[in-house]
């Protein structure tokens, strides 16, 4: 699609350009942003439209919605049509919030004051190795999501979309079939879990997480037409975990915290493998790609960084931290995408 900027498009601008180009992020990711909360792409779901049009729908100022769109249409996201009307493209089609995979959510979320203060105190973390949040807000990530309700509900909504993209991606690269009883430890409200069951007709498993967030995964089961063959255990993965289970999943845990937190989640996993030589630990999390390669999870991971220390890990990262807790990895991951790590025991005497 002509318009979108790619690799292709700006190599052939001078260096100088490309370097301003990249700086011209903050503008671009505002400008998404506020398209995704007036609903534009919803409003085009039926068809072209003209600006005044949009404008009175939406009740904004007609020529400065219409040099927004300008400008997202200069990236793809939008088309200006020769007679004015702006139409949707492949991109803008993901805005729409009733489509399947819509990304209209996760672009509220990366527009967020809580995103913008956080990467404006990057300098904090650079300078001191401290979540730029915390200096940015006073506070953890976290208890800010408690304190803000509205900011919990949208980051809720962002992550359950991804969750729900990724979970795809990891059954059909992954046979979590193999596994008769499945734990899946921090698993949020059982979407993953969920997922997993209804694929796998034989297994069974069980959910642990904080008991206010596992309130609602009954409900959730049920829905799935999976609940006679799943348990809810309310806990903490810093704590003594279930044991019994032939594999423990981790999605998307690990990358919030440091090596020494997360090797104490790996030991309280290894305890619950205890006396199960064949059992195993998965871990799904983005695998961070070769240096000067692009990959999202190095831009991830610089979210880990500035929300509460955690980091996405590249294999050889991976492999340092599973040795620290007695593990080691037994396939081989693709790097520069979301993936399962399988792991297992290092066997005594190694």
């Amino acid at each position: 699609m002509t318009g979108v900027v790619g690799p292709a498009m700006t190599a052939a601008l001078p260096p100088h350009v490309q370097l301003l180009l990249l700086t011209d992020g903050k503008r671009i990711s505002r400008v998404l942003h506020v398209l995704a909360e007036l609903g534009i792409a919803d409003e085009l779901a039926a068809g072209p439209l003209q600006v005044p049009e949009l404008a009175a729908r939406t009740g904004t100022h007609a020529d400065s919605l219409g040099r927004v769109l300008r400008v997202s249409a200069a990236f793809g996201v939008f088309e200006e049509q020769e007679d004015g009307r702006y139409a949707l493209t492949d991109l803008s089609q993901a805005l729409r919030s009733d489509v399947p995979g819509s990304q209209r959510d996760m672009v509220l979320y990366n527009g967020t004051e809580m995103l913008w203060r956080s990467y404006g105190s990057l300098m904090h973390t650079v300078r001191t190795g401290r979540p730029a949040f915390e200096e940015a807000y006073g506070h953890g990530f976290f208890e800010h999501l408690e304190e803000d309700p509205e900011a919990g509900a949208l980051f809720d909504r962002a992550m359950t979309g991804m969750s729900r993209a990724t979970a795809r991606m990891l059954l059909d690269g992954y046979d979590f079939g193999r596994f008769a009883r499945i734990a899946d430890v921090g698993g949020g409200r059982g979407f993953f879990l969920s997922e997993v069951l209804a694929r796998h007709p034989e297994t069974r498993g069980t959910l642990v997480d904080r008991p206010a967030v596992v309130e609602e995964a009954p409900k959730l089961f049920g829905d799935a037409g999976v609940a006679d063959r799943v348990r809810v255990v309310p806990g903490d993965f810093f704590q003594e975990l279930p044991k019994g289970h032939d594999a423990y999943v981790l999605k998307a845990v690990l990358h919030d915290w440091d090596d020494e937190r997360a090797a104490a989640i790996l030991g309280r996993i290894h305890e619950a493998l205890e006396n199960s030589p064949e059992g195993r630990l998965l871990i799904c999390e983005f695998l961070v790609g070769p240096a000067n390669q692009w990959d999202r999870g190095k831009l991830l991971d610089l979210d880990m960084l500035v929300r509460f220390g955690g980091r996405e890990r590249s294999e050889d990262q991976w492999r340092a931290l599973l040795a620290t807790a007695g593990f080691e990895l037994v396939n081989d991951p693709v790097p520069g995408r979301w993936a399962v790590l399988e792991c297992r025991p290092v066997p005594a005497g190694r």
